[in-house]
């Protein structure tokens, strides 16, 4: 074997599918050495060398390999190896001197010599490296015992081996001191070495236990051989290569191969917290050993007394110590066995008040199933005597449907490891002592073979935690499907056993004119009429179809395909179906004695393969907001092409965004001319976007996609401050003309434009105040006309003129004309398109620009298109018009030339109809408004 060799157990030996190969190496060099040392290795010269160096190189590996074990593991037992290491060595130079005298020097070994030194400081390294091996005792006492047991194993062997040899050998070697300690130091060493190797083998840490099984048998066999070798008789006649020296040359081979050769896996140590398997063998033995050394002892008395030898002193000293430390280990043990037992009592004491006063159930279940014990809290929890409960098989107080789930958790947790999964939870209905299920939970753990219940009563967690999850799910007023569960159910739906349906719908329902009701007759009126209208609609469902509320006043229904295949027909029937719903939830509501009237919009849409709960409901969102759209109170299917209306919408508004930063916004300007004399009264700014996609976007188009109101304010600012700046750069080239801007309500209430902003623009530009006209587009109902009339009347004061814009378009018109301080009334341009044609729009808007002349105010009528419209406005007696018969939106540079010709042409009502120079036709005996062809 070469020196490298050592590396092999370094390497090799921690692969499991390679341990028994090695093992067969190791067995097969211990036997060939073996062999070789009981033939004589065939020449006296190779006996010496094996016997010499032979043993120094299987030392020597020992050595190198508990040295690199402890260098490159990390483990607890670091300092054992590494002493075992430094024990090996010495043994290694022994054995290396030994052959220096007789291999190389050719004499023999000194009777006194280095050797003796190097093996004498093998014994004390091994020693402590095993009590860094051992398990260290928990308290003082065991420290004592320890102790003791050493030296019990330790006296009676040195009792019986000095009746046996020793004192023989002491005596041999006369009166000198110095061969007579070193005869003796080897046995005592051994002695010391073999009883902790048996005190300590019934103590050893479970940590890597194959490692320190083969490590002590390694040692044992290197004492073993040390104790052969101090044998008078085999040592007069020993000469190095017999034997003898295969037993040194095993142990060396076994400590080297230990550390290497524990088993693939094993654990480092018991999990904390868990107890070691019982070894009743293992137990047995270590609680017989002070007897079995005392035993010994009493033979090495016995065997000088049948001799016929007089009692040596030594004999009798170890003795007499053995039997006293016998006594004394007794002793600590009775009192430790008193102290253990009281300290029982009090714990079975603690844990009986424990069981007997725990709220909770304890159960201890035999292996058949049956009960064996059942705590007194049974009667509260349960209702039933413990008695009674005590022989009944559990199963039988199971809840049936709970059974074979409970059953297989049980089974599952039996075959598992008691180390990893130590105990488990389970939940089933208990039957009580009135007949009621309960629900109980019950931790379970392993109990000689069976089973330990600890077991609580959760039957109001349980009913809280469903009404939990029913709050979560289901809408609070109305009690339907909120907007997750009916999602959940649609993805159910769409995802389960009828998945790839398209009979499968979603109807997405508004009811129209709900937020009057509230406004009229109040949240609780409004309240009453959601839960009726849930009723209904939940009514009008199958049961495996779903009805919830979204939120507000929107609801959906999920109706569910009924698998047919046939397209066509299902959409008929299901469009049936939402059009009686339309119907039913159109019908009038009972609400505090009175009847209240509201319309239902439905917006439908199915079901296609692979499609997801979002966007299945979203298309149905899409063709409700359709219907809307569409006039209400219909229904709508879902076209593919309302997503792409959606999605050029979103697009747009996107664009939008970023629009007036980069640019794309224009102001154009319109004359506002007086319809008696043709002149340029006044100039009305509007904006234009032109994108970069180099589309031309109106006000109505782009405004229409402009919902975000910060965006929608961001464009009015922009509109103010352009028009104002123009406007000064016009009166600074000699046109001084008042300008309108038209600006919604919500924005003169915005914080954003405070009123100082609009009087320092105003100064900064250095416009004068009444060369401002602020165009008040219709209100917001949501806007108090308090706070309103108050920012209006602030401008006023400013001398900044206030428009009404639209007017006859809306139905917060009159209420705006009778609280607002208004200066100029904007007819809306719906009112001037008929003017001409409709004898019923001619006298409203006659009836309006008499009103508009009662209360001192300008009119300004938008959209005069012809002539005849400038001639009846005139007759009725409007002031000012706008629109194509002047002239339409005009840059800059065209503005200023029309403002430099300063009028334009006003029609002088020759040759025209009767009705457009303000003369009403005769009557017809009909007020029907005269319909207009369609353009």
């Amino acid at each position: 074997m070469s020196a490298p060799g050592a590396l092999v157990f370094r390497d090799a030996l921690p692969r499991g599918g390679s341990r028994l190969k090695h093992q067969l190496v190791l067995a097969f060099l211990c036997g060939g050495y073996g062999v070789g040392a009981a033939f004589g290795w065939g020449s006296g010269r190779l006996a010496l060398i094996m016997g010499d160096f032979g043993l120094s190189l299987a030392a020597l590996i020992a050595a190198v390999s508990c040295l690199l074990y402890a260098r490159t593991q990390k483990c607890r037992f670091r300092p054992a190896w590494l002493l075992f290491a430094f024990s090996s060595a010495m043994a290694a130079a022994g054995n290396a001197v030994w052959g220096w005298y007789e291999v190389v020097l050719g004499r023999a070994v000194p009777s006194t010599s280095v050797a003796d030194l190097f093996f004498l400081c093998f014994a004390p390294p091994a020693i402590v490296g095993l009590l860094v091996l051992a398990k260290r005792p928990v308290s003082k006492a065991g420290w004592v015992c320890l102790a003791l047991d050493a030296w019990l194993i330790g006296g009676s062997l040195l009792t019986l081996s000095w009746s046996l040899a020793l004192a023989h050998t002491a005596h041999a070697q006369g009166e000198s001191v110095a061969p007579a300690a070193l005869a003796l130091a080897y046995p005592l060493l051994d002695i010391v070495l073999v009883s902790m190797v048996l005190a300590l083998h019934f103590r050893r840490s479970p940590a890597n236990r194959s490692a320190v099984n083969t490590a002590i048998a390694g040692l044992a066999l290197t004492v073993l051989c040390d104790a052969l070798f101090t044998s008078p008789l085999l040592r007069e006649s020993y000469s190095s290569g017999q034997l003898l020296d295969a037993g040194w040359f095993a142990g060396s081979l076994l400590l080297a191969y230990a550390p290497w050769g524990a088993r693939t896996g094993e654990p480092a140590g018991p999990p904390r917290g868990t107890r070691n398997p019982v070894r009743p063998i293992t137990s047995s033995l270590s609680a017989l050993t002070p007897y079995l050394a005392a035993a010994v002892c009493t033979l090495g008395i016995l065997h000088n007394v049948i001799e016929g030898r007089r009692v040596d002193r030594v004999v009798v000293f170890t003795g007499c110590t053995v039997v006293l430390a016998l006594v004394v280990r007794q002793g600590i043990m009775l009192l430790d066995n008193i102290a253990l037992t009281h300290e029982l009592a009090q714990k079975e004491n603690h844990f009986r008040s424990l069981v007997q006063g725990s709220s909770d159930v304890i159960m201890i279940a035999a292996p058949s199933g049956v009960l064996r014990y059942v705590s007194p809290a049974a009667a509260g929890v349960y209702g039933r005597d413990a008695e009674e409960l005590v022989g009944t098989e559990l199963a039988s107080l199971i809840h049936p449907e709970d059974l074979g789930r409970v059953v297989h958790e049980l089974r599952r947790f039996l075959a598992a490891e008691p180390s990893t999964e130590p105990t488990t939870r389970m939940e089933c209905r208990f039957r009580s002592g009135s007949g009621d299920w309960l629900n109980v939970e019950s931790t379970v753990s392993r109990h000689q073979g069976g089973l330990i219940f600890n077991s609580r009563d959760v039957t109001e967690r349980v009913r809280l935690q469903a009404q939990l999850q029913h709050n979560a799910e289901h809408d609070p007023l109305t009690d339907l499907p909120n907007r997750a569960l009916f999602t959940e159910r649609v993805r159910g739906a769409l995802t389960g056993r009828r998945a790839g349906d398209e009979g499968t719908a979603v109807l997405f329902i508004d009811l129209d004119g709900f937020k009057g009701v509230n406004d009229r007759l109040g949240h609780q009126a409004g309240d009453e009429l959601l839960i009726q209208a849930a009723r209904r609609l939940a009514d009008s469902v199958r049961a495996a179809d779903t009805a919830a509320r979204l939120g507000g006043d929107e609801f959906a229904a999920l109706i569910v395909g009924d698998g047919s295949g046939d397209r066509s027909a299902r959409e008929s029937q299901v469009l049936e179906i939402a059009d009686r719903l339309r119907l039913m939830l159109s019908q009038p509501y009972r609400i505090d004695g009175g009847e209240v009237r509201v319309a239902a919009s439905i917006g439908v849409a199915f079901a296609e393969p692979a499609m997801s709960p979002t966007d299945l409901m979203r298309n149905a969102d899409l063709a409700m907001y359709r219907a809307k759209a569409a006039g209400k109170d219909r229904v709508e299917l879902y076209a593919p092409q309302m997503q792409a209306e959606v999605v050029r919408r979103t697009e747009l508004a996107a664009r939008l965004r970023s629009a007036l930063h980069e640019g794309e916004f224009a102001l154009l300007h319109q004359p506002v001319v007086s319809l008696t004399t043709g002149r340029i009264a006044a100039v009305s700014a509007q904006a234009r976007w032109r994108s970069a996609q180099g589309i031309l976007f109106t006000p109505a188009e782009f405004l229409r996609v402009s919902d975000d109101g910060d965006r929608s304010a961001e464009l009015g600012r922009w509109l103010l401050e352009e028009a104002v700046g123009q406007a000064a750069e016009r009166a600074g080239a000699g046109h001084r003309t008042t300008v309108s801007v038209r600006l919604p309500a919500r924005l003169l209430l915005d914080r954003a434009l405070p009123l100082g902003s609009i009087e320092a623009l105003l100064t900064r530009h250095g416009l004068p105040s009444g060369a401002l006209v602020i165009e008040l587009a219709d209100s917001d109902p949501r806007i108090s006309f308090d706070e309103l009339e108050q920012r209006l009347t602030a401008l006023r004061r400013m001398g900044v003129r206030i428009a009404l814009d639209g007017f006859g378009s809306g139905y917060a018109a009159i209420n705006a004309l009778r609280r607002l301080p208004v200066d100029v009334l904007k007819l809306d341009r719906g009112l001037i398109e008929g003017v001409v044609e409709s004898a019923r729009v001619h006298k409203i808007t006659s009836g309006l620009l008499r009103i508009a002349g009662d209360l001192g105010m300008q009119s300004v009528a938008d959209g005069v298109d012809v002539p005849e419209q400038v001639l009846a406005l005139r007759a009725m007696g409007c002031t000012h018009g706008q629109g194509m018969a002047f002239s339409g939106p005009l840059d800059e540079y065209r503005l200023r030339r029309a403002l430099a010709r300063g009028e334009y042409p006003v029609p002088d009502g020759l040759g025209l109809p009767l009705l457009a120079a303000g003369v009403p036709p005769a009557r017809n005996g009909s007020n029907n408004e005269t319909r207009v062809p369609p353009t």
